[in-house]
């Protein structure tokens, strides 16, 4: 069977501080759902794979995709290195209320300790009504016995640094960076296939259960960095319009954004690599040229995610009026 450009369903995730803007993407939005917090839309994490949409592998896992094709899916180092697992999760995040203040461990912490990839992590912001804004990295160097301090009285977030966002800004998190999104905040998100987080501060909220959510205070201060951000980490980006704005390349994984108005193509045959599309705005049509599947195109509208697999490189755009696509690869 030739391979083809694959859609995913998202899964949809209620979170205590989730809102109701990026619900309207979905029709399968469960009844029971009082808000939509996360969208996954590319995931391989266990107990949360993604399925395939479209064309003659619908209703397959992104697992059973790489389990049968393997390097020809993700591209040969790619898979030398992860084997069937997905190096990356991408997401959407509508955060309406605060999240929590929290840390994310590295590599050789998570793979030692939670037998999982460390969890470095780029958010794309998205529009949203009225003023977003994030917390990223320490105003200061700081220490354990102040930070027991600030949040047993609740002034964790005045140590951290604060960043007014708009759509189109960029936030880089490498592991070990404190973060959180503040309220009215929407963001694409990529990261590591990686579902770890280390609560550190709450806002003392109680969770579905009646109970004050966890905290991973203890290993939150195992992994984090204590010091200032040495480098400015919030970037804001304008669209190079029918081209390619380079967001991010990290060794994780790189990011473009691609805006058209008209049909573009892209060559990847420099690549080794998958390449995934995230729509951040509009819609448009993606067709393989050179695949032999009658699966060759797909429609792709904002938040949902296409997987281009390794061995297709011959790849045509055609938006519907305008259409953003964050582009992101793997390069080893």
């Amino acid at each position: 069977m030739a391979l083809y450009p694959f859609k995913f369903r998202a899964h949809l995730f209620h979170k205590i501080w989730g809102g109701h803007s990026i619900e309207k993407w979905y029709d399968h939005v469960p009844s029971d759902y009082e808000n939509v917090g996360e969208a996954w839309v590319m995931s391989d994490v266990e107990r949360y794979p993604t399925e395939v949409s479209n064309g003659a592998h619908e209703g397959d896992s992104l697992q059973d995709l790489l389990e049968v094709y393997m390097d020809e899916l993700v591209g040969e180092k790619v898979y030398d290195l992860f084997g069937n697992h997905f190096p990356l999760l991408l997401k959407f995040i509508d955060a309406a209320d605060d999240l929590s203040i929290q840390v994310h461990p590295d590599d050789d912490y998570a793979i030692e300790n939670e037998q999982s990839l460390g969890k470095t992590e780029m958010w794309y912001v998205l529009p949203a009504d009225g003023e977003s804004s994030i917390y990223l990295g320490w105003r200061e160097t700081m220490n354990p016995s102040l930070i027991h301090a600030a949040i047993t009285n609740g002034t964790l977030s005045h140590y951290l640094r604060e960043y007014k966002v708009k759509a189109g800004d960029v936030a880089y998190i490498p592991a070990g960076t404190v973060h959180a999104m503040q309220r009215n905040t929407i963001v694409a998100e990529i990261q590591e296939n990686s579902d770890i987080t280390y609560r550190l501060y709450d806002y003392n909220r109680v969770g579905n259960d009646g109970r004050m959510r966890p905290l991973k205070l203890d290993k939150a201060l195992e992994v984090m960095d204590f010091t200032p951000a040495k480098e400015q980490m919030v970037a804001s980006s304008e669209p190079a319009v029918n081209g390619v704005l380079n967001l991010r390349k990290t060794p994780y994984f790189t990011a473009n954004l691609l805006t058209a108005t008209r049909a573009i193509q892209r060559d990847y045959a420099p690549l080794d690599s998958f390449v995934a599309y995230m729509c951040v705005g509009g819609e448009a049509s993606i067709t393989a040229l050179d695949c032999e599947s009658e699966d060759r195109s797909v429609q792709i509208k904002q938040g949902e995610a296409v997987l281009i697999p390794a061995t297709l490189n011959d790849i045509r755009i055609t938006p519907n009026g305008e259409c953003r696509l964050l582009e992101i690869y793997v390069e080893l």
